[in-house]
Order: C-alpha cells, then sequence, then structure tokens
C-alpha cells in the first residue's frame, strides 16, 4: 500500500515510518513539502498515494497565540489543500487533530460526538482543519489525539528528563487533566485504522489520565531521582495561550475497531527504558 505522510520528520511521523515499513512510504516535510505553497498539492497528486496520513501541522500552542494567521494558514488552509488532493486522487485521508479543540469544561471524557469549543487560536486552527478534512475528501477520518510524546523532537516527557537532572525542584501544572500519549503506541493504531473504512472522527490515546504534575512525578520516580515536584496553577505558569482544564478523551469509536492503547504508566514505562539519555534531549 503507498502511504504519503505529512510531518515525516517530526515525532509522530518518525514513528509512523517504524511502524509502516513494510509499506510503499512517501514521505513529506519541509522545507520541499510546504503546506503554505500551493504546489504541495500537486506533489501529492504526482505520488498517488492509496491514503494520506496528513500529521504535518503548526503545533506551537503559545507561538500560535502570537502568529495566530500562520497557525491557521498551515493547519486550516493547508489541510484544506491535502484534502483536496486526496479527493483528486481517490486516496484515503487521515488527520491528526487534537484534545485542544475543546474548551475543558467538562468533568467526564470528551466523547467523538460532543461539541468542539476551542479556547486558544492553536485549537482553533486544528478544528478548522478538521471542517476541512472532512468535507474536503469523502474517505476522511479524523483522529484526535493528546499529550503526544516520541522519541524524535521535543516534548514533555525529554524535557522533564532533562529538567529533572539539572534543577534543585521542579514546579508542575496541577490544574490541567488529560491523557498522555505515546507516538508509538499511536503510530500503530493509525496502522490498522488506515486500512479500515472507518470516516468521521474517532479518539486515540492511552488510556487513562492525568495532571501534568503527575505525569512529571511519574517521569521523574521512573529516573529513580528525589527532587521535588512542586504543584503549581495554570494561572502561575503564565503561559500566553490558555489550555483546557480538563480534555480527556474517550475512545468510543475506536473499541469498535480494535484494542484499547496500553495505560499511560506503561508507555511511559516502555518509552523511557529506551529514551536518550536527557543530556541528549
Amino acid at each position: 500500500m503507498r502511504i504519503l505522510i505529512t510531518g515525516a520528520q517530526g515525532q509522530l511521523g518518525h514513528a509512523l515510518q517504524q511502524a509502516l515499513s513494510g509499506e510503499d512510504l512517501v514521505l513529506k516535510d519541509l522545507p520541499a513539502f510546504d503546506l503554505t505553497r500551493p504546489d504541495s498539492e500537486a506533489q501529492i497528486v504526482a505520488a498517488r498515494p492509496s491514503a494520506i496520513l496528513h500529521v504535518g501541522a503548526y503545533t506551537n500552542v503559545d507561538g500560535a497565540e502570537r502568529e495566530p494567521d500562520r497557525a491557521m494558514l498551515v493547519n486550516a488552509q493547508g489541510t484544506t489543500m491535502v484534502a483536496r488532493a486526496a479527493a483528486t486522487i481517490n486516496a484515503r485521508l487521515m488527520y491528526l487533530s487534537t484534545d485542544y479543540v475543546f474548551d475543558g469544561n467538562q468533568t467526564t471524557p470528551y466523547r467523538e460526538e460532543d461539541m468542539p469549543r476551542p479556547i486558544n487560536a492553536y485549537g482553533q486552527s486544528k478544528r478548522e482543519g478538521e471542517i476541512a478534512a472532512l468535507a474536503g475528501c469523502p474517505n476522511t477520518l479524523v483522529v484526535r489525539t493528546a499529550w503526544l510524546y516520541g522519541y524524535a523532537g521535543n516534548n514533555f516527557v525529554k524535557t522533564i528528563m532533562r529538567l529533572a537532572t539539572e534543577k534543585p525542584f521542579l514546579d508542575v501544572v496541577g490544574d490541567q487533566r488529560g491523557c498522555p500519549t505515546n507516538a508509538d503506541d499511536l503510530a500503530l493504531v493509525l496502522k490498522d485504522l488506515v486500512k479500515t473504512d472507518l470516516r468521521g472522527i474517532c479518539h486515540v490515546t492511552n488510556t487513562g489520565d492525568c495532571t501534568w504534575h503527575e505525569f512529571a512525578e511519574a517521569i521523574v520516580n521512573r529516573m529513580d531521582l528525589s527532587i521535588p515536584v512542586r504543584p503549581i496553577t495554570t494561572a502561575q505558569a503564565g503561559r500566553l495561550a490558555r489550555r483546557p482544564a480538563y480534555s480527556v478523551l474517550a475512545p468510543g469509536r475506536l473499541a469498535t475497531v480494535r484494542a484499547l492503547l496500553p495505560h499511560w504508566q506503561d508507555a511511559l514505562a516502555r518509552f523511557m527504558k529506551e529514551a536518550p539519555h536527557p543530556a541528549s534531549c
């Protein structure tokens, strides 16, 4: 099966390359493949893939507040272009989205059918991308995930591993709750889903949930370090973009086609056995 991956050099892109190593892969990423340039659509059409895993995106949550037009250009208009190319060649499209399409006001896990209400520019751009993907290509599956980490690039786990060896204590937000997700686990699910006819929206995360503070504590504990990890509020963290206080995703539709992912604690333990030394993170 010929599968085109956008954002192929990112943390999920790298995990997908491993998971799909037996397939005919077409890898697209910056600088040659730029979602803000019209010629990228022609690149997709020329490659003639059977499926497109569109994981390339503008992902800097605070950066999107400073340059919302840029985030919208990449995540919404870029996705419109990818969806149009997919429809032109009758390819299956899978679009990676985020828990940040929700406002965080619920206290129970968000289902696929719950109404998105993003509260920051990044979430809004990803929601517009969802709409563009579903409208532009009839064979589309939007996959929402959350709190992603992997071996490639920067992420929360690698940052905490590094800081835990440099600082006498860590202050980590304790009033936001979500679902940490291992990119390797997500990639294996995408490998399965790309060969189904499931369409619409599907939530995919590791099972279980925690706060960022609890996540950081688990990381430090697995490093056998005794430094304090102190909970702080979102307000104390002083980040530019608002974050949903509760963005746990319910994997309702996933359970109809395959087994759910392992618990986030188990996925973290597996990741940390293979993760690079903190000094190189």
